[in-house]
């Protein structure tokens, strides 16, 4: 069985707004949205600024008990699950419930909601031994972290396979590609998938400053992320999520479904090689872009546009760009290129699922989202970045990528519904 699989329903929330329009909006505009870090202070740290979400979770229709129980990347997680099923009109009540299923990535998972227990119960860390007398009933929320595609299984009434994907910043194309499998192989005939992650929080910002892998363009947050530019100097880091409605396709073609983007390939690869570093030649992620391709059965000249990871490190931007020449040849130099990080920031695992969102919603409007802050090109990333303005041109096939620590690569296709069949 090898059934074609389909996006049926996007919900986001991302920097900058909030819902599928005003991400689209955001992207379509070129506006960046990082700023100065508000969720504390951020005064100790090297790098202070961050793609922060205005996220209300009584206006989302949260309840008290569910907002006290679940932590803020599972708020968004909901949030944007009830968005996309509403999205899709499928209506989940007349569906046998272990027909349904969940994967959801996220690379931190509750890391806020563990940090902010540790503070209290530790007082603010002046106590080595922490005092229980303060532990919070809903810890064991926090602690495991299949807590959270539960609570997405819970409100979608998905009873079928339910999983948790966590590989750092690949998790939000890993979680999907791990759920359009499922679907092709028939063991389930709906998906919510996605991905997560909500790290704007002192340890996780402590924790970059050590390998200054973000900015410290602090003095000008709205520029600061600036993929494939020759001043780049390190990634902002950001929250978010975007979860969606898969289907397969015939089914969702009977109901008369509206069908953003069907999903034809997938790969992902490790190099083996170094827990943060990349290799110059990018041959993992070119390996991961041909399976992918392959996967498809279509030739590299046929994308029309590339959604890169472009984190706006100097190690990435360059490994990337070797990837691109090597897995699409001359193609690569003809094809469009652009990285949304630099508008929404990088949500480390979250950002792949949003990703694919902004890839699915380009098919979708015939748009290309530009990379913003772009006026300096690195010579050594010599490829068309469309640089600062959206590009208006057909696009019928999306590739999109992902990097993430631990050597991990992936790489997924999508392509315009209607077409014939892979």
């Amino acid at each position: 069985m090898n059934r074609r699989v389909v996006i049926t329903g996007i919900g986001v929330r991302a920097p900058g707004g909030s819902g599928v329009k005003e991400f689209w909006d955001l992207l379509t505009a070129g506006r960046t949205a990082t700023r100065a870090i508000s969720f504390f202070d951020a005064s100790p740290f090297r790098s202070r600024i961050a793609g922060e979400v205005d996220f209300h979770p009584e206006a989302e229709g949260l309840t008290p008990r569910e907002i006290r129980r679940m932590d803020r990347a599972t708020r968004f997680a909901v949030a944007c699950t009830r968005e996309a099923v509403a999205d899709s009109e499928l209506a989940f009540g007349a569906i046998d419930p272990h027909r349904v299923g969940v994967s959801l990535g996220s690379a931190v998972a509750a890391a806020t909601s563990l940090e902010n227990e540790y503070l209290v119960m530790s007082d603010r860390g002046r106590d080595w031994v922490v005092d229980p007398d303060y532990l919070s009933p809903h810890m064991f929320d926090h602690l495991s972290p299949g807590i959270m595609p539960a609570e997405v299984a819970w409100a979608a009434g998905a009873e079928g396979p339910v999983t948790m994907v966590s590989d750092g910043c690949t998790s939000g194309l890993d979680a999907v590609g791990y759920a359009v499998q499922l679907i092709r192989e028939g063991s389930a005939d709906v998906m919510i998938t996605g991905a997560t992650d909500t790290p704007i929080s002192p340890i996780v910002l402590a924790c970059f400053d050590a390998i200054k892998a973000t900015t410290n363009r602090n003095d000008d947050p709205e520029h600061a992320s600036r993929p494939f530019d020759a001043s780049r100097n390190g990634f902002v880091l950001a929250e978010g999520s975007a979860m969606f409605v898969l289907e397969e396709y015939g089914s969702a073609l009977a109901r008369g479904a509206t069908v953003y983007a069907e999903i034809t390939g997938y790969a992902t690869r490790c190099n083996a090689y170094h827990m943060t570093g990349l290799k110059k030649d990018g041959r993992e992620m070119a390996e991961a872009i041909q399976v992918a391709l392959d996967e498809s059965r279509i030739d590299p000249t046929t994308v029309d546009y590339v959604n890169a990871h472009g984190s706006g490190t100097k190690q990435n931007d360059r490994h990337e760009t070797a990837a691109f020449k090597r897995s699409l040849g001359q193609h690569a130099y003809d094809v469009p290129v652009s990285s949304i990080k630099s508008m929404v920031g990088h949500s480390l695992g979250a950002i792949g699922s949003i990703e694919i969102a902004a890839s699915a919603l380009a098919i979708k409007h015939n748009v290309v989202p530009p990379t913003a802050n772009l006026h300096t090109p690195d010579p050594e990333c010599d490829l068309d970045y469309v640089p600062l303005h959206a590009r208006a041109q057909r696009v019928d096939t999306v590739l999109t990528v992902g990097s993430g620590f631990g050597g991990f690569q992936s790489a997924m296709v999508l392509r315009a519904p209607g077409g014939a069949t892979p």
